[in-house]
């Protein structure tokens, strides 16, 4: 992490004090610029920001009303946003620091002084995020963990709400998992375990996509903006890839190496309709339907429209080699 530029949004719809304090900091940081407060609310929606330096006075949207928004937002509460503004009474910047701003420094500002309190700043969001990231992560595969996969479905969730795009869950189980530890014993079990877990990481492309362990044997990935086709493909291309590892399982029913059982779900969220938590059941029960009918595959849900939902839809079978397949469900069946 400590290798990697921290990012800046200076956010002032004056172009020298956004020239002045780009120059500053642009050897040290990465420096992304907007000149209102809309501009910069559509800033950090794509881009990793670590701190904000925020001008307050600008027209139709102060700096107040950017702080307040990112601080409702459970993706951006968390990013450090200083004040550099002209206004310097004394209530000013008690109402910047009560919503939640770690610092206010008043115009004519020192650059000595500015840059000393972003480094603090900086500093401190990088000893937090490494932090995060540990109580993040699982500690045998090296993943994200369900704390953390709790809290990226409802991120996720509201986002695919206010973007209107589809957003699809992937919950999947290790084939007789038991039996593999029962035969090979636990310590074999943990390095199945983590070889797994290395074959998804593998298999999401986009940097918004996320694989977690979701408990025991089973593992979960959220595909932000996928419809159920594109799901489709990363649930089945993800089942290949831990077929072509051939490790090795003599207790299984359904291979002699290990494999894995799919369940996928795609929703396109609405506003107090559905919840992830149904989502996260339907897309179980296909996992509970691709266990029954066999393991080594792929159950597909479509939930996207509740209205007309597809009739049918069979996804091609494996080729020879395989023995999983995709199936989509409708909602009503």
């Amino acid at each position: 992490m400590s290798a990697e530029k921290q990012t800046i949004l200076i956010v002032d719809d004056d172009s020298i004090n956004l020239n002045i304090l780009s120059s500053e900091f642009s050897k040290d940081y990465h420096i992304v610029l907007a000149k209102s407060g809309e501009q910069a609310l559509k800033r950090i929606e794509k881009s990793r920001i670590d701190l904000v330096l925020l001008d307050i006075m600008m027209p139709e949207m102060d700096g107040y009303e950017v702080c307040r928004r990112l601080k409702e937002q459970d993706a951006t509460r968390n990013i450090p946003v200083i004040f550099i503004t002209a206004m310097s009474e004394d209530e000013d910047e008690a109402r910047g620091l009560l919503l939640g701003a770690v610092d206010y420094i008043k115009k004519p500002f020192c650059l000595p002084i500015v840059r000393a309190r972003v480094k603090t700043c900086l500093d401190l969001k990088m000893k937090t995020d490494m932090l995060e990231q540990l109580v993040s992560l699982d500690g045998l595969t090296n993943i994200f963990n369900r704390r953390k996969f709790n809290e990226v479905i409802d991120i996720e969730w509201n986002r695919a709400i206010r973007e209107e795009n589809p957003l699809s869950l992937i919950l999947m189980d290790v084939d007789h998992f038991k039996s593999y530890n029962d035969h090979y014993g636990h310590a074999a079990g943990d390095n199945c375990l983590r070889r797994v877990a290395d074959a998804l990481k593998t298999g999401i492309r986009r940097a918004a996509d996320f694989v977690a362990r979701y408990g025991g044997e089973e593992f979960s990935v959220i595909l932000p903006g996928t419809d159920l086709a594109g799901a489709a493909h990363v649930a089945e291309s993800m089942r290949k890839s831990i077929e072509v590892l051939r490790i090795p399982h003599a207790s299984s029913q359904v291979a002699s190496y290990v494999t894995v059982s799919f369940g996928v779900a795609t929703v396109k969220p609405q506003q107090n309709h559905f919840t992830p938590i149904a989502l996260i059941k339907e897309a179980d029960g296909m996992l509970y339907r691709a266990k029954e009918e066999g393991r080594n595959r792929v159950r597909l849900k479509d939930l996207s429209s509740q209205e007309h939902p597809s009739p049918r839809g069979m996804f091609p079978e494996t080729p020879p080699g395989g023995s999983g397949h995709c199936q989509l469900e409708s909602r009503s069946g």
